[in-house]
């Protein structure tokens, strides 16, 4: 019965240390990303670039005839049955 009741415990010791460590190495390996990640942003907001700028399309009807045929074909249908309203890059 020991033996049994001693094997139970090793394997959820080791268990609950093993989870101990994974949240250790995850913290540290979050705040090593949050230290990175701040200067990049300090850089970019030096420039001053638009925040929005409009870049038309060359040749809008292809694309669209494009996109509709991917979709159609996603979806199992015809083109001539999708009816699309508006298109916009995102």
């Amino acid at each position: 019965m020991s033996d049994t009741l001693f094997v139970c415990l090793m394997g959820i010791g080791t268990v609950f240390v093993g989870l101990i460590c994974i949240i250790i190495v995850c913290n540290i390996v979050s705040s090593i990303i949050r230290l990175t990640e701040k200067k990049p942003a300090e850089k970019a907001a030096d420039t001053s670039v638009p925040a929005a700028q409009v870049t038309q399309i060359p040749d809008k009807q292809r694309l669209i005839a494009a996109v509709s045929a991917a979709i159609a074909e996603e979806l199992g249908t015809d083109v001539s049955a999708l009816r699309i309203i508006s298109f916009k890059k995102l």
